[in-house]
């Protein structure tokens, strides 16, 4: 096939022990799943139904490469969460159902540029500046599921210049990855390749040029980079 322009190289991830990598077709995202983080941003914590936002693919930044400070922006955060990477997909599912996609873990940042964030809230506009920009989505290699698997007191760290800003155990969640699936899988189809931002914990706060910062999903994944 012949294209007018050269086609986009596909965005991936690193394994955990191995050389194969995993190839990242869309990126969904969940906010205020941690009842604490809704608390900081001002609105109570809801069980009736996730809130979901997405980014691109390309946003992913992987292997330890240095972030940008984006433009546009003077109020960059952080907001560390447990990242799920299916390996199957599907519409309408159960909970049930929807655990058995589930190919790999990692911990990732979702960056948010919070003063356009704010904007966009208070013109009731939609928050695609603050969330899907160029290198939002820095993401550790994935730790497949068939290796290990996050339980309800694993716990989801980050620390920025040896300062821990977040912490948290992931049965602190208010909707747990099967729910979360599920309920994506009523908006959308799912399929190999996509990943879930689960959640932010408490915590969120500015990122400068310069500092470094390390996530750890206990046992299972860490992420080590700079913004530059």
């Amino acid at each position: 096939m012949s294209y007018i322009v050269a086609p986009p190289a596909v965005a991936s991830l690193p394994v955990v022990g191995g050389a194969q990598r995993f190839p990242v077709r869309r990126i969904f995202c969940v906010g205020r799943n941690y009842a604490d983080h809704a608390r900081e941003m001002g609105v109570p914590a809801d069980r009736q139904q996730p809130m979901f936002f997405s980014k691109p693919a390309d946003a992913v930044v992987s292997d330890g490469v240095d972030v940008p400070y984006p433009s546009a922006t003077q109020e960059l955060h952080h907001e560390v969460e447990m990242v799920v990477a299916l390996g199957a997909g599907g519409r309408d599912l159960t909970p049930e159902q929807a655990s058995g996609l589930v190919w790999g873990y990692g911990v990732g940042l979702d960056l948010t540029r919070r003063d356009l964030q704010a904007e966009a809230k208070a013109r009731s506009h939609p928050w695609d500046a603050a969330k899907g920009f160029d290198h939002s989505a820095p993401v550790s290699a994935l730790c497949p599921a068939s290796a290990v698997e996050p339980g309800p007191e694993t716990v989801i760290s980050l620390w920025v210049n040896d300062e821990l800003r977040q912490q948290s155990r992931l049965d602190d969640m208010i909707f747990n990855v099967p729910e979360l699936l599920s309920h994506l899988s009523k908006l959308f189809e799912l399929r190999a390749g996509d990943l879930l931002f689960t959640g932010t914990p408490a915590g969120v706060g500015p990122l400068q040029r310069g500092d470094s910062f390390h996530a750890e999903l206990q046992g299972i994944a860490r992420l080590d980079g700079r913004i530059v």
